[in-house]
């Protein structure tokens, strides 16, 4: 069955989304600004009854579920930052270093995978990834957690090492996720923008469930703190 997303509405409910949530964290835009985000559904529905589609429902949520699943992540990074601090270098690395954990917990995990791959994840999903592989990404990313805490030191080494753990399993879980959809949809590549490397979202799928999650630890840690 075909799906149609409503393409410039997405992209107009996208940028508005983003702006949003982005103002909300640099604290230039009032908190009940947000509310606005709970007309999109129904600007997106709206939109779906001037369409002459048989598909109207999955064009909705097709719509729907590339802001939820893409621009609400990516704006969440925004709040990495901890404004209500002074602004000093050491106060301000947890986008950076949610990053390194990120880039070699897949490094790790690629090298780990390659050398001593054996027992399968979800071969159905992805063939490649091995629960050797997880483990030896997780050491690696657990351990650039460890040496981060040393540098920025807006968190405890502790509160780092479970940032870290988050970044690691749910950064994973966006990984599969990511594969499960290219499965489902029958392609290889997410897009054609960056060829051979299997589409533009394949270097942002970790990042779009491991975000939020981060996103919402690193609020009650400032909470506690």
């Amino acid at each position: 069955m075909n799906v149609y997303p409503a393409k410039i509405t997405g992209i107009l409910l996208s940028a508005l989304t983003y702006m949003l949530i982005v103002g909300w964290n640099f604290q230039v835009v009032p908190d009940y600004s947000l509310y606005l985000l709970l007309f999109i559904p129904v600007i997106i529905l709206a939109v779906e009854l001037s369409r002459k589609t048989s598909t109207s429902l999955l064009n909705a949520a097709m719509t729907l579920f590339g802001i939820v699943w893409i621009i609400i992540p990516l704006a969440l990074l925004s709040g990495f930052f901890n404004l209500a601090e002074v602004h000093k270098w050491r106060e301000t690395g947890l986008l950076l270093g949610f990053f390194l954990i990120l880039w070699i917990n897949d490094s790790g995990a690629y090298i780990f995978g390659s050398l001593l791959g054996k027992h399968k994840m979800l071969e159905r999903i992805s063939p490649k990834k091995s629960w050797e592989g997880f483990a030896g990404g997780a050491f690696a990313g657990l351990l650039i957690a460890y040496l981060i805490s040393a540098s920025f030191t807006e968190f405890t080494m502790m509160e780092w090492i479970l940032i870290g753990a988050a970044i690691i399993v749910f950064g994973t879980l966006g990984d599969l996720t990511e594969s499960m959809f290219k499965r489902n949809a029958g392609i290889k590549d997410s897009g054609k923008i960056l060829p051979g490397h299997g589409g533009i979202l394949d270097r942002f799928d970790a990042v779009l469930i491991a975000a939020p999650v981060v996103y919402i630890l690193i609020r009650l840690l400032r909470y506690i703190n």
